[in-house]
Parts: C-alpha cells; structure tokens; sequence
C-alpha cells in the first residue's frame, strides 16, 4: 500500500472526502488548506497526485466509509 500525504486538502484527502460526501470522482486537490488556497484541477495535477486522490476515493469507497445524510 501506497503512504500518502495525508493533508487536509491534499489529494489523498479530497478522495477520501468527495467518497464520503456522494460526490462524484473527480480529481483536484488544493494548493494549501481546502478552499482557503486555489484549487488544483485533474490537468494540472502530478501523476503522484492523481494516483493519491484514486486511492483515497478507492480505500473510502472498498471501507463504506460514506456519511448518512439521515442525521
């Protein structure tokens, strides 16, 4: 298993995050903190970067890891 850089608005995280919220895959991450820096869209990220976000959104999805909106 791949370590990752596990940043609150790093690729890795926003995977994890858009499984967790029923988003849509869609690679991005942020520069800095998310939604406080500019957002890196999929074309301009590294290979590094795109593999983080699939494996985040992958290990989320494989875990179940989704929040119930019924709370």
């Amino acid at each position: 298993m791949t370590k990752h850089d596990e940043r609150h608005g790093g690729a890795y995280d926003r995977g994890r995050a858009d499984f967790w919220y029923g988003r849509p895959y869609d690679p991005h991450c942020y520069a800095d903190g998310t939604y406080t820096s500019a957002r890196i869209e999929a074309h301009q990220m590294t290979a590094s970067q795109l593999k983080a976000y699939r494996d985040g959104y992958a290990e989320a999805e494989a875990a179940g890891d989704q929040k119930d909106w019924g709370e």
